[in-house]
């Protein structure tokens, strides 16, 4: 079971040992989750050159692979990535953004994890239902599906690729098929925020760089992720001062809030 003081160990470690976060991510988001990387003590390097991927990644300590603005280039890097990074044996956290969207997303979703093992995979309640093999009927990237309503789902999807799924939601769900999480905590106005998904997937691989049980990072990572949204809710005015307050939360985090904001139960 994931502690207060588990998680204030696993965020000591990335603020002492800045771990390198390589993410190949989409256009959309690379500036958000790099500066929250940084925000959180860790160091991004974001790429999207298939020539120097594996080189990346003999110097990184854990690999993103976001689909969200796909295209052919981007999934020859993302192979060429996830296959120099299985064989360091360093974690890969995969975010199918939008799959049941298009066929393309949905496609490169299950060829990647057909061939490869992710450590982690992190979505919404619509993309983990369509990767499960049910319908998730997607909005475009946005979920018309609750995390509660993809546990099934995300527990059949762990089971299947032997990883830790993560579904994010009003709580966020936490899976490895076997053991289960739900991580409470965050504001309404998060989801008006573009790229909060995406850097709860980042997020993820900072702490899965420094905590050998995925489970743990990953309830670690999100737990980090509702607090600093609670924090940051408290000062913003809209979603574009969320933003701002988010990253000085993520930053500040520290003893005293997580006593009072980190909100873990198990399933």
């Amino acid at each position: 079971m994931s502690t207060v003081e588990s998680f204030l160990h696993d965020l000591e470690q990335i603020r002492t040992n800045g771990p390198l976060v390589l993410s190949i991510t989409n256009y959309v988001v690379a500036n958000s989750t790099a500066n929250a990387l940084l925000a959180l003590g860790a160091s991004p390097l974001m790429s999207y050159a298939e020539e120097e991927a594996a080189d990346l990644v003999a110097i990184s300590n854990a690999l993103v692979v976001n689909i969200g603005t796909l295209n052919s280039p981007d999934i020859r890097t993302m192979n060429t990535a996830w296959q120099a990074a299985a064989a360091k044996g360093i974690p890969v956290v995969f975010d199918p953004v939008g799959a049941g969207a298009s066929g393309l997303r949905t496609g490169t979703s299950l060829s990647l994890l057909g061939t490869y093992s992710p450590t982690i995979i992190r979505g919404n309640g619509s993309e983990i239902m369509t990767l499960a093999g049910e319908s998730g009927e997607a909005k475009g990237v946005d979920s018309t599906r609750s995390a509660d309503s993809a546990l099934i789902g995300a527990q059949a999807l762990a089971r299947a690729h032997g990883c830790v799924v993560c579904v994010s939601g009003e709580s966020d769900v936490v899976t490895d098929g076997n053991r289960g999480f739900r991580i409470f905590g965050g504001h309404p106005l998060m989801p008006r925020v573009t790229g909060l998904g995406c850097t709860a997937t980042a997020i993820c691989a900072a702490f899965a760089a420094v905590n050998p049980d995925p489970v743990a990072a990953t309830v670690h990572a999100m737990a980090a992720m509702a607090m600093a949204g609670s924090l940051a809710a408290k000062q913003a005015k809209g979603p574009g001062t969320l933003q701002l307050h988010f990253y000085d939360a993520l930053y500040s985090l520290d003893t005293v809030d997580a006593g009072r904001l980190f909100k873990v139960v198990a399933l």
